[in-house]
């Protein structure tokens, strides 16, 4: 599937052939706390395809593990793009809340759970608003 995408302001755009069966959602404490949101949905695509327009910022993120992950966002507006490898990427996990085609990309699987937050699965019974 072909997908394009861009940040909130703009300066930066990306387009790429993606796997819809891929996509995933991460529940780690990193993901909550680099997104500011209880959990990060991603989908990984390859470098071979991947189109990107304008500079991001790169922010080098060093798990526990001593894994290293470049961590890519718009440094005029600061949308998450995507993580990949600092030296040599294979592989883009593109940031899938800038991808224009995201509603119809469902999660095929979840990661990290024991992070989740407890409340997660219970939003369905939250009351909502389509707009305010």
């Amino acid at each position: 599937m072909k997908i394009h995408g861009r940040c909130h302001c703009g300066s930066i755009s990306f387009s790429a052939e993606a796997d819809p069966s891929k996509v995933m959602v991460c529940h780690c404490t990193d993901c909550q706390t680099m997104s500011g949101a209880p959990f990060r949905a991603v989908i990984p695509v390859p470098a071979q395809g991947f189109v990107l327009t304008g500079s991001p910022k790169v922010y080098i993120k060093t798990a526990q593990s001593g894994n290293r992950r470049a961590q890519a966002f718009c440094g005029e507006c600061g949308t998450p793009l995507y993580a990949t490898s600092p030296e040599a990427p294979a592989i883009y996990g593109i940031r899938l809340g800038c991808v224009a085609e995201r509603a119809q990309l469902r999660p095929a699987k979840q990661v990290w759970t024991a992070s989740a937050m407890p409340w997660i699965h219970d939003l369905g019974s939250v009351p909502g608003v389509s707009a305010q």
